[in-house]
């Protein structure tokens, strides 16, 4: 584990994980969630970081201040670090963590062009069809998946940034195109993270995407207590986004006409009816300033039954 070694980590716990267990050079924690809000290309530019702050500021009340000292000055931090001989990434496989991966992937490409990087990325471990998160590993486990690291090559990055190209673009039709022919590429969660961004748009039959569709499922089936087991019953049984709490109460709150509260949350009779695809809540919902990647959310509808999308406005 040389000293040359610079670990780009998908967040604190594995930053701190890794720490613990010794691993030897530099650290730097990518804090972002490039799945979320609107985001432009130019990763690491004055209107991108202008960008972001104004959607964390909108919608999670995060002050400039602390985004300036969690997020801006890691990346300060990145700029100023060029000597490292290899540069390890350590990402998982959802989407949350490959959004991170590419736009990473894409800066790397213009500003450490010719170093060596390699990625430890988490999914499956062995014949386990269980997908797992880089601090579900045990120090053996982990120490394994830093010797079976892989090198990714130029067309590698070139793929990534091909792709937060096409994510950070107006439309996501070509995202669309690209998720349905098959690659031969080192990133092999990247194509199943896009499918289930694609799902992300609100749907044609009832207006709500997988998410928000999957929340209603969940209060229909556990009928939990209170919005937090509500949450924790979303955090356990969905693996795809790696989506955390704040990411699903803010759907959640979305949502809040659809069920009511008494001894436990309820769909109410319009909650019902919207899960069955009998009435449709779009018009609810839509946002003009809500995006995902470069595309307006509610510019696009999703057909469920064919799994495909269709632009709605222009």
């Amino acid at each position: 584990m040389n000293s040359k070694t610079l670990h780009i980590t998908n967040g604190d716990f594995t930053t701190n994980y890794l720490k613990n267990l010794q691993f030897k050079g530099d650290f730097i924690t990518w804090r972002e969630m490039l799945c979320e809000g609107k985001t432009t290309s130019n990763v690491g530019s004055e209107s991108f970081w202008k960008n972001r702050f104004q959607f964390f500021e909108k919608n999670y009340q995060i002050s400039k201040k602390k985004f300036i000292a969690y997020t801006v000055k890691e990346y300060k931090t990145l700029c100023q670090k060029k000597e490292h001989n290899e540069i390890v990434l350590w990402f998982e496989y959802d989407l949350f963590c490959q959004i991170n991966l590419i736009a990473l992937l894409s800066w790397l490409k213009r500003h450490r062009k010719g170093h060596l990087i390699s990625l430890v990325c988490s999914g499956k471990v062995n014949t386990s069809q269980k997908m797992h998160a880089l601090t579900d590993l045990n120090e053996a486990q982990l120490k394994q998946h830093y010797k079976n690291r892989i090198l990714l090559t130029q067309d590698d990055i070139a793929f990534a940034d091909y792709i937060w190209q096409l994510y950070c673009s107006s439309s996501p039709l070509r995202l669309e195109t690209i998720s349905k022919i098959k690659h031969t590429t080192n990133l092999k969660y990247l194509i199943p993270a896009l499918e289930a961004h694609l799902k992300r748009f609100p749907s044609f039959e009832n207006g709500l995407n997988t998410i928000e569709n999957t929340i209603l499922e969940t209060i229909a089936q556990n009928q939990p207590k209170t919005k937090q087991k509500l949450i924790k019953y979303l955090l356990k049984q969905e693996n795809d986004y790696g989506f955390g709490d704040l990411q699903y109460q803010k759907s959640i709150d979305q949502l809040s006409d659809l069920f009511e509260t008494k001894q436990s949350i309820l769909l109410t009779k319009k909650g019902t009816q919207v899960l069955n695809n009998e009435t449709n809540y779009y018009a609810n919902l839509r946002d003009d300033f809500s995006y995902l990647g470069g595309a307006k959310k509610y510019n696009f509808l999703h057909y469920n039954q064919s799994n495909k999308l269709l632009q709605i406005t222009s």
